[in-house]
């Protein structure tokens, strides 16, 4: 097929100026909080989840929920997806292809790099553009409109999303290259699993010290060893209340795994991030799946936990690869 570009159409209200209408497939934790957000501030969202009670919660949002992304697809011109499988992204991107007249498809959620050029195949192959547009930001986050949008892909269709990343978003990025967005996640995921973990263990020896932790989270966090991660977090450590979650344990498991894959493709050593698996593995194995990635810190709170014991194994073999002894002279 030729490269037609996307035709811009308008959806005029009543006074005859542009309407900001957009479609969200996918009104999850991030979806429904950034769909919240966009009816907030004047745009017309257009909602489509498989669970009922999304699609309730959204209703009441402001929300059109409509049937399925078929329709969807015919009424949005510029449409977002975050969604929890690449199985859904790619029936999603399936269904969207076959809309006669381009879309713009900002893919928001956090993918291997196959299943997002996948996603973008498929939609290259309906004459649609497909934007790989990963968020920093937790679901609380979200609801705040604190995330950041790593955009990338063909810029000139980046540029007219800017308005709509701005009522959602504090900032956006054009990060060129289409997967440039979701290598600067996982860089950033990265980060957040070491300080995540890392926060966790630092509350867990100021309470040994006897600190008082409300105290601790209020002279650590704003001073130079706190960390977006710490203020976040440490709050729910210290309360030990890990519901509602900003970010599943089960669902940052999936994140550890792709990370993972990035990281041996790359052929760099990890050893911080890879320190902190175990942790994360046990934290699902004492029932904190649906918790917050905060529960970590009951790992530390169990110190005969098989878990702990294994992140200092790790630890020990890491420090072991990169400071090798050194052969004893007879």
């Amino acid at each position: 097929m030729g490269n037609r570009q996307p035709v811009r159409e308008r959806h005029m209200d009543g006074r005859g100026t542009e309407e900001k209408l957009v479609g969200i497939v996918g009104l999850g934790i991030m979806g429904g909080a950034i769909s919240a957000n966009l009816v907030q501030r004047g745009w017309s969202v257009i909602g489509y989840d498989i669970d009922e009670a999304r699609r309730r919660e959204a209703t009441g949002a402001g929300v059109a929920v409509v049937d399925d992304v078929s329709q969807l697809a015919a009424r949005s011109q510029t449409i977002m997806t975050s969604l929890p499988t690449p199985a859904a992204a790619r029936m999603v991107a399936q269904t969207i292809a076959l809309e006669p007249s381009p879309r713009t498809v900002v893919e928001l959620s956090t993918f291997a790099l196959d299943d997002k050029l996948e996603f973008k195949s498929i939609l290259d192959a309906g004459n649609h553009v497909a934007l790989d547009c990963p968020l920093s930001g937790t679901g609380a986050q979200a609801k705040m409109r604190d995330l950041v949008v790593y955009a990338s892909g063909d810029s000139a269709a980046i540029k007219r999303c800017e308005p709509l990343f701005a009522d959602f978003a504090k900032q956006s990025v054009d990060l060129g290259t289409y997967g440039n967005g979701s290598r600067m996640k996982f860089v950033a995921n990265l980060l957040v699993a070491i300080h995540n973990v890392a926060a966790a263990e630092a509350m867990m020896i100021a309470e040994s010290a006897g600190l008082d932790l409300r105290q601790v989270i209020e002279c650590v966090g704003p001073g130079a060893g706190g960390s977006r991660m710490f203020q976040m977090r440490a709050p729910m450590m210290a309360s030990r209340s890990y519901a509602p979650a900003t970010m599943r344990v089960a669902t940052w498991k999936k994140d550890m795994t792709i990370i993972d894959q990035f990281v041996s493709e790359l052929g760099c050593a990890a050893p911080l991030f890879a320190s902190t698996a175990p942790i994360y593995e046990t934290a699902l194995a004492m029932g904190f799946a649906d918790q917050d990635t905060a529960s970590v810190f009951e790992v530390f709170k169990s110190p005969h936990a098989q878990g702990a014991e294994a992140v200092q194994q790790e630890a020990s073999k890491s420090l072991g690869r990169l400071h090798p002894q050194e052969p004893h002279e007879s």
